[in-house]
C-alpha cells in the first residue's frame, strides 16, 4: 500500500520532469532558431527526435515490465539525458546536433509513459487518482515556461540548454526517493505483447490517438515560431505554454472526480472538435496575444484527451502489461506523431505558411472526433 510520503514524492518528480518539458517545448525551437537553422531544419530536429522515442518507448517500456522496475529504469534514461545535454551545450554544427537530440530523445521520451506507469501502480488501492498527480506536471510546466521565458528572454535564447540541465539534474535526483512498484504477481510474457497488439479494437483506437495527436503536436513545435513571426516579444512566448498548462488544471480535476460518469469515446470525440477550434482560431487570428489566450482551449482539448485516453487504454491492457502499453501509447502520440508533426509541419510552414499549418491541424482534429464518435456509435449498435 502506498503512504502519503510516496505520493508526494511521485508529486515533486512529477513536478520537475514537466518543468523541463516546459523549456523543450516553447524554447527549443527558438534556441535552434537563434543558432540560425532555418524552420525545415528545425522541423527535422523536432522531428527525428519522437523517431527515437517510437523504438525508445518500447524498449524501455518492456524492459521496465520485464525486470518488474520502473524506478532503476527512469534512473539510467534521466542519466542518459544528461549526458546528451551537456554535449548539446559545446555543439553548434547541424550534423553533430542532430545526431545528439535523436540520443537525446532516445532518453527523455520514455519518462512519460514510465512516469504514468508508476503513478497507475502507486495510487492502485489508494484514494488518489491519476489526475490528482499529474496536475502536478501541468504546475511544474506552466511555472517553468513562465520562469525560464523570463529569464531566456533577459539572457539569451542560448542558455537554455544550461537551464535544461539544471533541472533535469535535480529530476534525476529525485528519482531515488521514489517507490517502486511490481504491475503484477504475474509475470510479463513477451508472447503476451504480440496478443494485446492483435486487438482490433486496440489498433483503432492508436490509429485515431495518431490522428488526434499530430494535430496537437504541430503546435508543440511552431507555436513559439508562429507567435515570433506575428510579432510578439520573446518575454511573451512564455506565457502561450503557461496558459495553456494552467487551463488543463481544472479539467484533469474534474474529470478525476466526475470522468467515470461519462463514456470515454464521445468525451474524445470533444476533445478532437475542441482541437479543431483551437487551431482555427489561431490560423484565422492575426494578433499574436489573442492567438495565446486562444490556448486557454488546451483545458477542453488536451486536458480531456490525455486523462480520457488513458482510463481508456487502461480498460484494453492487462497489467502486467501496463509499461508496455503505455509506452506504445507514448509511441504514438508523442514519437509518430511528433515526428510526423515535425518534419511535415516544417515543409508546410516553410513551402505555405504558419497560418495554413494551423488550419491542417484543425482539419485532423475534426476528423479525429468523427472517428471517436463513429466508434461509439458502432459499439453501442454492435452491443445491443
Amino acid at each position: 500500500m502506498s503512504t502519503s510520503k510516496d505520493i508526494n514524492m511521485l508529486k515533486s518528480f512529477t513536478f520537475l520532469f514537466y518543468m523541463s518539458m516546459g523549456i523543450i517545448i516553447p524554447y527549443l525551437p527558438l534556441y535552434f532558431e537563434a543558432v540560425g537553422y532555418s524552420k525545415i531544419q528545425i522541423g527535422t530536429l523536432l522531428g527525428i527526435g519522437p523517431m527515437a522515442g517510437i523504438v525508445s518507448n518500447i524498449l524501455w517500456g518492456v524492459i521496465s515490465d520485464r525486470f518488474q522496475t520502473v524506478k532503476k529504469v527512469l534512473a539510467i534514461i534521466l542519466f542518459g539525458q544528461l549526458v546528451m545535454l551537456f554535449w548539446l551545450w559545446q555543439v553548434d554544427q547541424f550534423t553533430i546536433t542532430l545526431i545528439v537530440i535523436l540520443f537525446f530523445f532516445f532518453f527523455q521520451n520514455p519518462v512519460i509513459s514510465l512516469t504514468d506507469s508508476l503513478t497507475l501502480l502507486t495510487i492502485k488501492g489508494t484514494k488518489s487518482s491519476y489526475a490528482g498527480i499529474r496536475v502536478w506536471g501541468s504546475l511544474g510546466f506552466s511555472l517553468s515556461a513562465l520562469v525560464m521565458g523570463w529569464i531566456l528572454s533577459r539572457s539569451g535564447m542560448d542558455k537554455t540548454i544550461f537551464l535544461l540541465i539544471i533541472t533535469t539534474s535535480v529530476t534525476f535526483f529525485l528519482v531515488f526517493g521514489l517507490k517502486d512498484r511490481k504491475g503484477s504477481v504475474k509475470k510479463m510474457e513477451f508472447s503476451g505483447i504480440f496478443k494485446v497488439l492483435q486487438s482490433k479494437e486496440l489498433l483503432w483506437f492508436l490509429l485515431l490517438v495518431f490522428v488526434i495527436s499530430i494535430s496537437h503536436r504541430t503546435n508543440d513545435h511552431f507555436i513559439s515560431l508562429y507567435l515570433i513571426e506575428l510579432g510578439a516579444d520573446e518575454k511573451w512566448i512564455g506565457w502561450s505554454p503557461t496558459i495553456a498548462a494552467l487551463s488543463e488544471i481544472p479539467v484533469f480535476l474534474l474529470l478525476s472526480k466526475y470522468g467515470h460518469r461519462y463514456k470515454e469515446l464521445p468525451l474524445l470525440a470533444l476533445a478532437g472538435l475542441a482541437y479543431a477550434l483551437r487551431y482555427v482560431l489561431t490560423a484565422f487570428l492575426d494578433n499574436p496575444y489573442m492567438i495565446i489566450a486562444v490556448q486557454a482551449l488546451h483545458s477542453v482539448s488536451f486536458g480531456i484527451f490525455l486523462i480520457t485516453a488513458i482510463r481508456y487504454l487502461s480498460g484494453l491492457i492487462p497489467d502486467e502489461y501496463r509499461s508496455t502499453g503505455l509506452a506504445l501509447f507514448t509511441v504514438i502520440w508523442a514519437g509518430a506523431a511528433g515526428m510526423s508533426s515535425g518534419m511535415l509541419g516544417g515543409w508546410i510552414y516553410n513551402q505555405y505558411s504558419g497560418e495554413t499549418l494551423y488550419y491542417a491541424a484543425a482539419l485532423l482534429g475534426f476528423i479525429s472526433s468523427i472517428g471517436f464518435l463513429g466508434t461509439h456509435w458502432y459499439r453501442l449498435r454492435t452491443r445491443t
